[in-house]
């Protein structure tokens, strides 16, 4: 039987750092639990090892730590003005002016959240410009995140989608952002926006607009730095108590479809492991936005108060019973649902201090099951690649009202509470 020592072998070295410490963090009895699961992994460890991938992004919510953002992009599009509104001191802003140029070297400050770079345009030419632009990209290769800006009014030129490229090029996680929106009548913005997306060969909703100058926006752009960089949730969610929820929310729907993707394998008992291990990191990691500080014995209270576990194998037995959706997709479902539920008890354990009733995880659990399965029905009877299962219920959770407010799951709970069945 393999040991925990082993199996981290198996994995980089940082990826095996990263294991370390989420096991480290781990109260002794769940630690116990998981090595005496052990023996039912396969002898290769490959099945393993590949579930263990799925759950590492969910891990750097929990054990991250602090980022370097670099703002790159073309000259004279408000890369400077997206500093200032960032960063925590006066004295470290930026000089800003209408004049092209004004940036000609690198300048950095820490944003509280995370450390900030703001960088000389990267489109110049000439010799000064090909300094600035040097500048601007050695930011980028030193950045762990990349915030590309464009101008709303210049819009996606050849030199622009040339400079787009060459920063993919670097393979940082990135956010592209379209400023000076502010500066568009209201019937140009969707076509500007379309036309952005186009020429930088994305979909629309991976561009983020934004008016620097104003604020506008910059709630969504710091949500869509989560998205792209799961590590940024924590820090983003203790500088921004007005934002925990749609920060938390997006931890859960990335940690939900994980655990979705992880259901799928084929390997019986082995998946809990994993499974736990992604929604462990997921209450650890909203205990971080919550600005709560876990001790090893409130841990080990959290693992008992919220392991769904065996309410999720309940619930499989008992749809199973009824017939109807196949088992991956029930699968799929419940492991999904238990997670989302796990997040939600975890975000009112850490505001309030209550621990939801079994009755209240019950229903929350059979009613988000439900939700998911008529979510899951149209990718057919067969069981889908992880992508497309991945993708369906990114966009059911994102585009779920819980994405801004929680108020259906407070209401669910409550009336679980009371003895109401819930919705």
């Amino acid at each position: 039987m393999p040991a925990i020592d082993d199996l981290l072998k198996e994995f980089p070295q940082d990826s095996r750092d990263t294991l370390k410490k989420a096991w480290g963090a781990l109260p002794e009895s769940m630690q116990k639990e998981l090595e005496g699961s052990l023996k039912y992994l396969p002898g290769d460890l490959a099945r393993w090892k590949m579930l263990m991938d799925l759950a590492l992004p969910n891990f750097k919510i929990a054990f991250a730590e602090k980022h370097f953002i670099a703002i790159v992009g073309p000259a004279n599009v408000g890369k400077s003005t997206l500093y200032n509104q960032l960063i925590r001191r006066k004295e470290d802003r930026a000089a800003v002016s209408p004049v092209p140029g004004t940036t000609r070297v690198n300048q950095q400050a820490d944003a509280g959240l995370f450390r900030l770079a703001d960088t000389p345009g990267a489109d110049a030419v000439g010799e000064v410009g090909q300094q600035e632009k040097e500048h601007a990209l050695a930011a980028a290769r030193a950045a762990d995140f990349l915030v590309v800006v464009f101008d709303a009014l210049q819009g996606i030129k050849r030199t622009e989608q040339e400079l787009f490229d060459e920063l993919n090029g670097l393979g940082k996680p990135s956010v592209v952002v379209l400023n000076k929106m502010d500066l568009l009548s209201r019937k140009d913005v969707d076509p500007v926006l379309e036309r952005t997306a186009a020429n930088l060969r994305l979909q629309r909703a991976q561009i983020v607009p934004v008016s620097a100058k104003s604020g506008q926006n910059l709630d969504d752009l710091l949500i869509a730095i989560a998205k792209a960089e799961p590590g940024l949730l924590s820090a983003l969610g203790r500088a921004l108590p007005a934002y925990r929820w749609r920060l938390a929310w997006t931890a859960i729907t990335g940690a939900a479809t994980t655990a979705a993707a992880i259901a799928l394998t084929p390997l019986p008992v082995v998946d809990v492991i994993p499974l736990l291990a992604v929604q462990s990191s997921l209450v650890l990691g909203i205990a971080r936005i919550y600005s709560y500080d876990l001790t090893p014995a409130r841990a080990r209270e959290l693992a008992v108060t919220f392991g769904l576990g065996f309410l999720g194998r309940t619930l499989f037995q008992e749809l199973s019973k009824l017939g109807g959706p196949p088992g991956w997709l029930l699968s799929a479902a419940i492991a999904s649902s238990t997670t989302v539920v796990m997040g939600y008890a975890a975000i009112v354990w850490f505001e309030r201090g209550e621990k939801l009733t079994g009755e209240s995880l019950a229903g929350l659990t059979k009613a988000l099951t439900g939700t998911l399965i008529n979510a899951l029905k149209g990718l057919g009877s067969r069981k889908p690649e992880k992508a497309s299962l991945e993708q369906r219920l990114r966009e059911t959770l994102e585009s779920s009202p819980l994405a801004h407010s929680r108020d259906a799951l407070d209401q669910a709970a409550s009336a679980g509470d009371s003895g109401t069945p819930a919705p």
